[in-house]
C-alpha cells in the first residue's frame, strides 16, 4: 500500500478500512472475554492446577487445531499455557483464529 504515492481518496478509503477492521476486531473479541489483541494476535492465558494439567490442555487443542489446518503459538510455563493466534501466512488476523478461539474457549 504504502511503496506508491496515493491519491486522498486512496488514503481515506484505507484508513476507513482498518476502522472497519479495527471494530471487527472488537466485536469478535467481545465475544471471546478470555482473549486479547496483542499487535497482530488475539491472546488467551489458561492456567492449571500443575503441569500435567497444562501438558493435557495442550494436547486436547492439538486435534481441533489440526482439523482446522490452523496452529497456535503456544507456550507452556509450569501450570500456565500462553496460546496466541494469528494467520501467519496472511500477516493478521483472520476469522480462523477467532474461530479456532471459539473451540479453545469450549475445551475444559
Amino acid at each position: 500500500f504504502f511503496f506508491k504515492q496515493k491519491t486522498a481518496y486512496e488514503i481515506t478509503r484505507w484508513l476507513e478500512f482498518r476502522r472497519v477492521l479495527f471494530r471487527s476486531i472488537n466485536a469478535y473479541l467481545n465475544q471471546l472475554p478470555d482473549w486479547h489483541l496483542e499487535g497482530k494476535t488475539i491472546v488467551c492465558t489458561r492456567t492449571f492446577k500443575n503441569f500435567i494439567g497444562a501438558v493435557a490442555f495442550v494436547n486436547r487443542l492439538v486435534e481441533p487445531a489440526e482439523a482446522a489446518g490452523h496452529h497456535p503459538d503456544l507456550a507452556i510455563s509450569y501450570n500456565r499455557v500462553v496460546i496466541h493466534l494469528t494467520t501467519h501466512d496472511l500477516g493478521g488476523l483472520t476469522e480462523k483464529d477467532f474461530d479456532l478461539a471459539r473451540v479453545i474457549n469450549s475445551l475444559d
